[in-house]
């Protein structure tokens, strides 16, 4: 009796035509970007935290990066090449991404370089109005300097002070330019 009843249940579950929907519904596509880009940010907070965790990252070094998907690529500049290869280890460990694309620069070693790299400091942290940012942990204005030349990357809270440190930077002897790329903080 058994035999009789499956014959029909599988004649109507084979007649069943399958329907495979080519074209996410526009509700369920715009619920799917929303979660790539939640995915996105978590990621980009994520990798942040663990460069900045990085024990050899100091305001003479430049690490950014970009998030795509699921890959990352980092990007800056360098005064150590080990930091350079913890940058892409640190980042290879978190979970979510799967491909990293490190175009980290390593700067060359020069002591002309790494004198210039002390003197700019001390010029724009003992500046009695800058001196505020050196407070931090990693203060927020980096001092990249590559065969004489110094470009200031990071964040400051107004433009006189972007304007100060890119004159403290010029009045250093032996620069031979001064590129300020300083942001604006966002209120």
């Amino acid at each position: 009796m058994l035999k009789n009843y499956r014959a029909p249940l599988v004649a109507v579950l084979l007649s069943i035509p399958l329907v495979y929907p080519t074209v996410l519904p526009a509700a369920q596509e715009k619920s799917h970007q929303r979660n790539e880009q939640r995915e996105e940010q978590r990621l980009a907070k994520e990798v942040r935290h663990q460069l900045l965790l990085l024990p050899y990252y100091s305001v003479f070094d430049n690490l950014q990066f970009k998030v795509e998907g699921d890959k990352v690529t980092l990007l800056g500049q360098v005064t150590r090449p080990t930091l350079k290869s913890d940058a892409e280890d640190a980042v290879k460990r978190i979970e979510g991404v799967a491909a990293v694309d490190n175009q980290i620069e390593v700067l060359p070693v020069s002591p002309m370089d790494s004198q210039l790299r002390r003197a700019v400091f001390r010029a724009i942290y003992r500046d009695s109005v800058l001196s505020r940012y050196a407070i931090q942990a990693v203060p927020p204005i980096h001092i990249i300097v590559k065969n004489g030349h110094v470009t200031l990357v990071g964040v400051v809270a107004n433009e006189s002070d972007k304007n100060l440190a890119g004159l403290r930077a010029n009045q250093v002897p032996n620069v031979f330019s001064v590129t300020n790329d300083l942001t604006i903080e966002k209120d």
